[in-house]
């Protein structure tokens, strides 16, 4: 292992990818921190970050999904030698825990909202990485009158 936060190791073959931050974009642009160049890849898939010693993945609402030892996952805390498959990417996780060997408890599924699980803040517009909001197309209401609605589509 090259790094003290750990190491992505391909399943199969193939150079580590050494987890340098706290936190990390996994996608397949190239301005991703772990960028991985396949059209299965959503351009931003998924993200790691290091929570009390222990990774955890979060699935960004890619196309193709994240699986954990085979189980398909929207977030989960990541354990030394769990394989972690990024559409049909796999890589075992190596890392030296920081806790006192039992990962934090899984966040209810249900805590969060419907429009946060989406991307979406509760405007209507989508998140990025950075936290700056950034508009979705998404149609919204707006009154004229009582009785004049008309629909307008926001774009970028």
């Amino acid at each position: 292992m090259t790094s003290s936060l750990g190491e992505l190791n391909p399943c199969g073959g193939g150079d580590p990818i050494p987890l340098l931050h706290e936190k990390l974009l996994v996608g397949r642009r190239s301005s991703c921190d772990i960028s991985l160049r396949f059209p299965n890849v959503s351009s931003h898939h998924c993200e790691l970050e290091l929570i009390n010693g222990y990774w955890q993945v979060r699935d960004l609402g890619s196309r193709n999904g994240v699986k954990v030892n085979g189980e398909r996952v929207e977030t989960r805390f990541l354990m030394p030698g769990d394989v972690l498959q990024v559409a049909r990417h796999r890589f075992e996780l190596d890392y030296e825990p920081e806790g006192d060997g039992t990962a934090p408890e899984e966040e209810n599924p249900l805590s969060r909202g419907l429009l946060e699980k989406a991307g979406l803040d509760p405007t209507g517009h989508r998140t990025r990485t950075n936290g700056s909001p950034k508009k979705a197309n998404v149609p919204t209401v707006r009154s004229r009158s009582e009785d004049d609605f008309y629909l307008e589509w926001l774009s970028d």
